[in-house]
């Protein structure tokens, strides 16, 4: 009797060193603006500009469904000849996995050009690796603010998460 009750109050110590959680992983990608719609019309990337993102970001994954993410998008933007960082984009978000593969974000958006937002972001894992995953992201961006009409985008990423 003394045993079993030595393992009913040992169990709950073993099965919580066990857990993985929190768990730090960070992704690092690029981002391609493909078309963003306002009042002022459709803007579309790859004709007279082009604009390139490189999103990196710091996951904290409090359990196997939900984690914080950190992410910061410098953007490059090349037009008439010469390219310039333009917009750094700073993207706190909540994750929440749906499926083994696919997890939904909800990024708040701070961006330098003084353009704020959210972006739903989701998110499929295309190849898993030992150490890392390949996946492809969908980001929806919706802007506002810097005298500029509401607008709202659809974006093309690609990364490694690890």
């Amino acid at each position: 009797m003394k045993k079993l009750l030595f393992f009913a109050l040992l169990l709950p110590i073993l099965s919580s060193a066990q857990n993985t959680y929190p768990r730090v992983a960070g992704h690092v990608g690029i981002v391609h603006p493909l078309v963003a719609f306002s009042s002022d019309g459709t803007e579309t990337n790859f004709g007279s500009s082009y604009r390139v993102g490189f999103p990196m970001a710091i996951n904290v994954w409090k359990t196997d469904k939900v984690g914080f993410s950190l992410e910061v998008i410098p953007t490059i933007k090349s037009e008439n000849g010469s390219s310039k960082v333009y917009n750094v984009t700073f993207h706190p978000g909540i994750l929440y996995r749906l499926t083994h593969d696919l997890t939904f974000v909800g990024r708040a958006a701070f961006e330098t050009n003084g353009r704020y937002g959210v972006t739903p972001v989701f998110n499929q894992v295309i190849k898993r690796n030992k150490n890392s995953n390949v996946y492809i992201a969908v980001p929806l961006p919706i802007r506002f603010g810097n005298d500029k009409p509401s607008s709202v985008g659809l974006n093309l990423q690609f990364g490694v998460s690890f």
